[in-house]
């Protein structure tokens, strides 16, 4: 059985997920990228730590996802195949 606050961690993620798709499905000029590349950064970081909560890994209070991805690949090293890309941006800098 999954822990609640592991399960509420993968809810919010789907949220974010859910929120990306939809605005994905307009058509191509009147896609708010913006709002989509938010959307995939916080699925991600909301992944992250859901993992990390399942190791047991404090991360503080944080929207770093290079740190996440970071404590992540000490707990498994198959996170190392993960390409964030530039997401981290999303993160700070449209807040």
């Amino acid at each position: 059985m999954i822990d609640e606050h592991i399960k509420k961690w993968l809810l919010k993620a789907m949220e974010d997920f859910i929120t990306a798709r939809h605005e994905l499905s307009f058509p191509d000029e009147e896609i708010p990228t913006g709002t989509v590349c938010f959307h995939c950064q916080q699925l991600v970081e909301k992944l992250l730590k859901s993992y990390l909560v399942s190791k047991n890994i404090d991360f503080g209070k944080t929207h770093d996802l290079e740190f996440l991805l970071q404590l992540c690949i000490k707990q498994d090293d198959d996170f190392k195949e993960l390409n964030i890309g530039n997401l981290k941006f999303y993160a700070l800098e449209v807040r």
